[in-house]
């Protein structure tokens, strides 16, 4: 079923897979507990509870985990005009915890229905965002269809993001895809990356070193997460700032990063912001403690759970 963009309810709108996490109970993987998730999936949810008009281009499963996906999309208020269906089973992630909580996966993908979307052609004017990322700039034939989205709506002066969140156990040939990594930057205005994920692409490279390779490369600005150390953005400018995190007990980090990314695309459309060079030291300043609060509701919480407007503004 091909998705339809002739109507759609949203500015931003973000591409990828839509999963299924099977998050351990009390650590333990002798009872496993489904939660809803994937990273673009999370993103379009974190930035619609944040009261932005969000919409998410993926193809679901019509399977029970898919019919369950799609309503918690559409209880979340994101626009389901770019989500395709088809009969093929839900990518499943088996997820474990290390000490400190923090999450790594096993995906299961062979055949999959989020890796064959279809292009949907060229989104409606409306759409001013567009986020990207994930496994779904790795699965082919999907990453080559994102890849197709990417660039023609970065040449039709949408504000694109990318979050790689690299998952190196499903990406065959590093080398092959560090260089495809660098054909994406000049369609990129906003490259977001963990530190794990700076330190794999940058291949043993410094950190900073590449981050400022990459903004030669096209990005206007790359935002770096650091887990307990806080977020950072480094500007086309030579800007650095940071913010620290903030402090709250951890339940797990499924959906931290997707939760920045969502909250950083809301708070950018909240403020009309269409140009990210035109942003300062003290306007970055105020969207990474944006992202950073709401990033700490999430990982109080059970799985990819992001906070709502309101849940947000009482945290602060």
């Amino acid at each position: 079923m091909r998705g339809s963009s002739a109507s759609i309810a949203a500015v931003i709108v973000s591409g990828g897979e839509a999963l299924v996490d099977l998050v351990p109970v009390e650590s333990t993987v002798d009872h496993l507990a489904p939660r809803l998730g994937g990273g673009p999936y999370n993103v379009a949810i974190a930035a619609a509870r944040l009261g932005v008009r969000s919409a998410f281009l993926s193809r679901i499963s019509t399977d029970a985990f898919g019919d369950a996906l799609v309503g918690r999309l559409r209880d979340s208020g994101v626009d389901l005009s770019l989500v395709q269906r088809g009969n093929e089973p839900t990518t499943l992630a088996v997820v474990s915890l290390d000490e400190q909580n923090a999450a790594r996966y096993s995906f299961y993908t062979q055949g999959t229905a989020d890796r064959l979307v279809v292009d949907p052609g060229p989104l409606p004017a409306e759409v001013t965002i567009l986020s990207l990322g994930t496994l779904g700039m790795v699965l082919e034939p999907g990453a080559t269809v994102y890849e197709t989205v990417l660039r023609r709506e970065s040449e039709r002066g949408v504000l694109t993001a990318l979050d790689p969140n690299i998952r190196a156990d499903m990406i065959s040939d590093a080398r092959e895809y560090r260089k495809r990594f660098l054909s994406w930057l000049p369609y990129v205005d906003l490259l977001k990356v963990s530190l794990d994920d700076a330190e794999w692409l940058a291949d043993g490279g410094d950190v900073l070193a590449s981050a400022g390779e990459w903004l030669e490369a096209g990005p206007d600005a790359v935002v770096l997460t650091k887990g307990g150390e806080g977020l950072s953005v480094v500007t086309s400018e030579g800007e650095i700032v940071t913010t620290p995190t903030v402090p709250v007990d951890v339940i797990d980090t499924i959906g931290a990063g997707d939760t920045v990314q969502g909250a950083l695309l809301a708070w950018l459309d909240q403020r009309g912001v269409t140009d990210l060079s035109a942003l300062g030291e003290v306007d970055w300043s105020r969207a990474l403690e944006h992202a950073a609060a709401a990033a700490a509701i999430t990982v109080s919480r059970s799985g990819a759970e992001p906070p709502t407007a309101d849940e947000l503004a009482r945290a602060r």
